[in-house]
């Protein structure tokens, strides 16, 4: 079960004829983790935290931020030591062996195709409600939400996911400024959003505080862990950061603690606003977001409540008076987040192609095409999944979905950092996980009880998955596999030895938002 494990050696050949400059400091890596922390999560999950939590969800902030602080801090050494694409897989795989790595790689194409259909769903919620004030037309809710969510089918999310695909087959290349400035504009809207909602908050808005208890609490904190991931854009810069063992910390923890305070000023912002208080049943139970009977009951009446609203940014400024603001927000939105689906799909078919590589998925996987010169093959079946996805299935489901694979990815790569420190002591570390005793048990028990707070479709759901990943793997994958058939892995730029026809994906660029 663990003996077939890819040499760590052979792994890091390429990187080290690859070395990267050191340029990075504390600074540049926190505004790095800003970057790419803040964006979906908060745009399309305070209305699913408000239902589970109420304006306890300012502590599901806090609980999940924690948690991937110290999931960052195992990232961040394993990062350092094996600075190559593959990301969690490519570690498990050196560590822990063949089965365990196919899992990780397993649950991170869970990961990045639900995700990317989670925000093809907030994408349509805030485009349909632009549309539908701006322009004061009615589009109808069957045309506009999944079966879940009172309606028949998601065309918009679907028609967005269909246009990404499109944009990765033809091979468009997503700039770095680009981002950036898509960066500055959802931190913008965000900004924007604080300064006129906080002013006009009112205490009583906080009470009850907690209304469904600390479960639900914690229920929150594992949809709302989806707005955090991200953080290991920093991480994976551990090879071009200038003294990592100091600022590697920095970056991380400060890049994640003030992501935290924009949270909870944006939660508090709802909460102290507009309210954010459950949508209870008739015995006083909190109904599931995104079930058919919340939908129901904010059909009765009229989506007057935040845990109601598809876009719940835009809807908190037009019921406070700021109605054009509202729609800025949510063209802010329309405009920001096909980069992240686009990125979600990019990975997706990044880990899909690295798997296939290694003889773990079928050469097909890989197929170039020859006009192109991307990976059209994956990349139209990655499509297709996510639209699929989008179409009928409600965000907060889809959200928890994704959790559930990056906690399963998360937790491997947090006990993979405690076995390699037994297995392989003296091993170069540029980044060494501070209190390693202490932080990757705390990683570890922190994403197991997130994991236990995602509601029981998901978990469900992750555990078919995984057990349809085992059948693949004994069924085919086991037998053709590189490192089980002894074929030695061949890297570019090896003395004597002509570079694999590897062809490049396109924008090899960070495939976080």
């Amino acid at each position: 079960m663990f003996g077939r494990v890819k040499s760590l050696d052979a792994i890091l050949a390429t990187a080290e004829k690859k070395s990267l400059h050191r340029s990075l400091g504390a600074f540049q890596l926190t505004m790095l983790g800003i970057g790419a922390v803040i964006g979906t999560g908060i745009f399309v999950l305070t209305a699913e935290a408000a239902q589970k939590a109420g304006p306890g969800m300012m502590i599901s902030f806090i609980i999940a931020g924690f948690v991937c602080a110290v999931a960052a801090l195992c990232y961040a050494e394993m990062a350092a030591m094996v600075p190559v694409s593959g990301s969690a897989y490519t570690y498990s795989y050196a560590v822990m062996g063949e089965l365990i790595a196919w899992m990780v790689g397993w649950a991170l194409i869970l990961e990045y195709a639900v995700a990317a259909g989670a925000v093809s769903v907030g994408w349509s919620g805030y485009v349909v409600g632009l549309i539908e004030n701006a322009l004061s037309i009615d589009i109808p809710d069957m045309l506009v939400r999944g079966p879940y969510d009172g309606g028949m089918i998601n065309l918009p999310a679907m028609l967005i996911a269909g246009l990404v695909t499109w944009l990765l087959v033809i091979g468009t290349r997503e700039s770095a400024s680009v981002n950036a400035v898509l960066v500055a504009i959802k931190v913008s809207a965000l900004t924007l959003f604080i300064i006129l909602a906080v002013p006009v908050m009112k205490m009583e808005n906080f009470e009850p505080f907690s209304p469904l208890g600390f479960g639900g609490i914690g229920a929150a904190a594992a949809s709302i862990f989806f707005a955090y991931v991200g953080f290991d854009a920093v991480s994976t810069a551990a090879e071009e950061t200038k003294n990592p063992q100091r600022n590697m910390p920095i970056g991380l923890i400060g890049s994640l603690g003030i992501c935290t305070i924009f949270y909870l000023l944006v939660a508090a912002g709802v909460i102290g606003s507009v309210g954010a208080q459950p949508v209870m049943d008739a015995a006083g139970a909190g109904l599931e977001p995104g079930s058919r009977e919340l939908a129901a009951q904010c059909a009765a009446i009229a989506d007057q409540s935040v845990v109601c609203s598809k876009e719940a940014l835009a809807w908190t400024l037009r019921e406070i008076g700021w109605p054009q603001i509202g729609n800025l927000i949510g063209l802010a939105a329309g405009l920001a987040l096909p980069s992240v689906i686009l990125m979600m799909m990019f990975g997706q078919t990044r880990i899909f192609f690295v798997m296939s590589r290694d003889g773990l998925l079928p050469e097909s996987f890989s197929k170039i095409h020859p006009r192109y010169n991307t990976p059209y093959f994956i990349t139209i079946i990655t499509g297709i999944g996510v639209a699929l996805f989008a179409a009928f299935f409600p965000v907060g489901l889809l959200a928890n979905i994704s959790n559930s694979g990056t906690l399963f990815a998360f937790a491997a790569v947090s006990i993979a950092v405690l076995v390699i420190r037994r297995t392989d002591p003296s091993r170069h570390r540029p980044f060494r996980t501070p209190a390693i005793m202490l932080t990757a048990p705390l990683s570890i028990a922190g994403c197991l009880y997130l994991f236990y707070k995602l509601d029981v479709k998901s978990q469900i759901l992750f555990a078919i998955w995984a057990v349809v990943g085992l059948v693949v793997y004994y069924a085919y994958s086991r037998s053709r596999s590189h490192v089980g058939l002894g074929r030695v892995e061949v890297h570019e730029g090896d003395p004597g030895i002509p570079p694999q026809p590897v062809p490049p994906l396109p924008g090899d660029t960070d495939i976080n938002d």
